[in-house]
């Protein structure tokens, strides 16, 4: 396996690089200017918050990776300096310093000061890219308070300067080049970015990582120099590409995989390729990550599909051809074969089309076929040729479906169980006058006692409030049959109305806001973890569509006199207390319960003055590695956890 990796690491490039003599100012075609980008930065970069700053790094970075896909890069820095100024240098070609002579400005101009302008608009420059770099530097430059370019190509280093988009100064020569090259530094415009300018290391790291396990090879340098003192460095470079990527999620979930070896499997046709790596592991949960030129796209496509059903194909007839499924038996489902399953499926191709501005769907059906062939021509000789590892899946999806049948009955049962009437609803649900989901809430909230003073609190016309009281069940622990059954689900399931699992329908949710509402302390973190685990495996899309809202009890009551202050967090109460003038009480909230009906309701349940976080899984990778890691059963990933994230927890207490 390892002798066929490094030939598809080789036909990958010889398909992917283009013309080094081809890549100059008649390349960069112009499409439109730049307009109304500063205006509506949202349009382009999704949100001004730190989701969009991030984004700045990850169009400048992708512009470097697609030189890398031509085989003309093979090392990129990313730095970050004081002040959270961005410099991302790459040793590829260098952008085109040569005049375009339709604008008559040089072609680096054009690509940072005109939108959709780039070498990848149907010229030559690029064969496979994964987004539109003419865009993205444009974009960048357009949010940016300044930005520098140097270009090192032909032996000269050039130089402009640009401020919110605008150039400073013409395009020079400021020295000599030994190699070629890009270096680009910026600094986000705090008018553009006012909640935040700060860059998160771990943000970036988490997209490095990644872009340097899709690219076989290459190496992505990150370097934290905003603390001159303490330099922070990380090196990611990964020959076994994709696989390694396999090895690495599994390690960090603390998955015990059921075949050493990852399987790894490429194709080509044209100037496209298909890869894929997977492995087995013991979990119950599946993962799988697909990849289009290099862009995650989240909701899959083609391809994505292609794959699902190509491997259940694939497995139910392994299983019928070697009688491990008897003449009676049904054959196996898909969630059956994915049971433990992690897999990184990537493709690279020209001219991909992404449905949607966030290109989240992949949908060249052309690449599902290529993926099937994929599978035809190379896992179904794999099985047959390593038995062990073939009986070793399925004797788990064999496994995984006498689980799912249990679960079917249990699920039967549910539906005919009274407790589940449509018409009754859960003994401790104090329900709301308006059944509206769009205006309505449901607060789930930790214990009898906080329960009891939400519901004298609320507004009783849209505020419905469900007390959960006793431990809950840790679905990452359970398989599906538990999770029918048990107690302390069950009512959370019946006040939403719209089914778990295969039965979920999000048309019928009875709530458009479900809030979870539990104490400050360790004991209320473990309930809303609990809560989040399960709305996270089991009715994902109220996590994906923004239902679910974590509510903020204030910490502290500050109070002299008739003057009362709710403090959120320390600072915040020592601040009020010099506001009243030192002398002030202080009371701590060690829990929900401890406040009467109006301090709940005036604090945390008023929508004109409470604060409520909404969960937002941008990252559904990192997502679903940290509930594996929190709530799994191995001990030493969580422990690393723990221990790496320590320094950031505030207001712990034990």
């Amino acid at each position: 396996m390892e002798t066929e990796m490094k030939m598809d690491m080789e036909m990958e490039q010889n398909l992917t690089r283009a013309d080094d003599t081809a890549y100059d100012a008649s390349q960069i075609q112009v499409l439109e200017g730049l307009e109304a980008v500063r205006k509506r930065p949202g349009m382009y970069i999704g949100s001004t918050g730190p989701r969009g700053l991030h984004h700045l790094v990850y169009e400048i970075v992708d512009n470097s990776i697609d030189e890398a896909l031509a085989g003309f890069c093979t090392h990129i820095e990313v730095d970050i300096l004081p002040g959270d100024i961005i410099s991302v240098r790459d040793n590829g070609r260098g952008i085109p310093v040569d005049m375009n002579e339709k604008l008559g400005l040089p072609a680096v101009t054009v690509v940072l000061t005109v939108l959709h302008a780039g070498g990848k608009f149907g010229g030559s420059g690029y064969k496979v890219s994964g987004g539109l770099h003419g865009v993205g530097s444009s974009v960048v430059n357009a949010l940016s308070e300044w930005l520098e370019v140097e270009i090192s190509r032909d032996g000269k280093v050039h130089y402009q300067r640009f401020e919110r988009g605008n150039p400073t100064c013409d395009l020079h020569i400021i020295g000599e080049a030994t190699e070629n090259g890009t270096l680009i530094r910026f600094k986000a415009d705090p008018v553009i970015f006012s909640e935040t300018t700060e860059y998160d290391f771990e943000t970036l790291q988490k997209r490095l990582r990644e872009q340097a396990f899709l690219n076989a090879g290459l190496k992505i340098t990150l370097t934290d120099r905003r603390d001159e003192e303490n330099i922070h460095s990380e090196e990611y470079c990964y020959e076994g590409g994709i696989s390694s990527f396999v090895t690495f999620m599994n390690k960090t979930r603390g998955n015990v995989p059921l075949h050493e070896e990852v399987v790894h499997i490429s194709t080509y046709q044209g100037d496209s390729i298909a890869e894929v790596a997977f492995q087995y592991n013991d979990s119950y949960n599946e993962t799988i990550i697909s990849f289009a030129n290099n862009i995650h796209t989240v909701d899959g496509g083609t391809y994505e599909n292609a794959f699902k059903n190509g491997i259940t194909r694939i497995l139910n007839d392994y299983a019928r051809r070697y009688k491990m499924l008897k003449d009676g038996d049904s054959n196996l489902k898909g969630d059956d074969v994915r049971e433990g399953l992690t897999a990184v499926i990537s493709v690279k191709l020209k001219d991909a089309q992404f449905e949607g501005q966030t290109k989240a769907k992949l949908g060249n059906t052309a690449m599902g076929t290529l993926v099937n062939q994929l599978l035809n021509e190379k896992l179904v000789p794999y099985l047959e040729e390593n038995p062990a590892v073939a009986r070793g899946i399925l004797e788990k999806s064999i496994n995984a479906a006498r689980v799912r049948e249990a679960a079917q009955r249990a699920r039967e049962a549910a539906r005919n169980n009274k407790k589940l009437s449509a018409t009754r609803m859960p003994e401790k649900l104090a329900d709301c006058i308006w059944n509206d989901a769009e205006r309505t809430e449901l607060y789930i909230v930790e214990g009898d006692s906080a329960g009891g003073s939400a519901i004298q609190g609320r507004d009783r016309n849209y505020q419905a409030i469900l007390p959960l009281w006793g431990k809950m069940l840790n679905v990452e622990k359970a398989r599906i049959d538990k999770v029918f059954t048990n107690e302390k689900l069950l009512p959370v399931v019946i006040a939403l109305g719209c089914g778990i699992g295969e039965d979920f329908d999000i048309s019928k949710l009875r709530y458009g806001k479900i809030i979870i509402m539990a104490d400050a302390d360790v004991d209320g973190s473990h309930i809303r973890t609990l809560l989040l685990t399960f709305f996270f495996r089991y009715m994902r899309p109220l996590v994906d569509e923004g239902h679910i809202y974590i509510a903020q009890p204030p910490l502290f009551k500050v109070s002299k006199g008739k003057q009362v202050r709710y403090a959120f967090s320390d600072e915040e109460r020592d601040q009020y207390i010099e506001e009243l003038g030192g002398t002030a009480d202080v009371q701590r909230y060690k829990g929900l319960g401890e406040m009467d009906p109006e301090q709940l309701w005036e604090t945390t349940m008023d929508p004109a003055f409470r604060t409520m976080l909404r969960v937002n899984l941008s990252d559904a990778i990192s997502a679903d590695e940290t509930f594996s890691i929190l709530m799994g059963d191995k001990v030493e990933p969580r422990k690393e956890f723990i221990e790496k994230n320590a320094q950031y927890v505030q207001n712990l207490d034990i």
